[in-house]
């Protein structure tokens, strides 16, 4: 299978690069479908990140942010390149919270931790949803 690096529709940089890697390294780990350039492949996942959010969700005492919520949304096709036929596509969003300063039972994350987090969320749906028909 192929996985050309996805499309972005944000303003972030390098989020397509940060998914694309994500998924390849969740299917390279799986060992159920072997990743391989699009030439040589049977099937093909394609993506395109629609949706980036970076916002409050939770204050302190004294209304300062301490919670946030990163939301990554992309459009997924996987699609059979040898009967040429779509197997499955969809819109898949996914979040992850992270604290800013620390709090009982977890330190105080950033950013990219919070992203990262969804981020793997996002490889881990992609990778469930193509292997289960297989």
């Amino acid at each position: 299978m192929a996985i050309p690096v996805f499309e972005n529709g944000t303003p972030e940089a390098r989020l397509e690069e940060e998914i694309t890697n994500a998924v390849i390294l969740r299917f390279v780990q799986d060992n159920h479908l072997k990743v391989v350039d699009e030439k040589s492949a049977n099937s093909v996942i394609r993506g395109k990140v629609t949706q980036y959010k970076n916002v409050v969700f939770g204050f302190t005492n004294n209304q300062t942010s301490n919670e946030y919520r990163i939301t990554v949304a992309v459009e997924v096709t996987f699609k059979d390149l040898v009967k040429n036929r779509e197997l499955w596509s969809g819109e898949i969003v996914k979040t992850a919270n992270y604290y800013v300063q620390d709090v009982p039972g977890q330190a105080a994350q950033t950013e990219l931790d919070g992203r990262k987090e969804a981020i793997n969320k996002i490889s881990d749906e992609i990778l469930s949803r193509s292997v289960e028909g297989w």
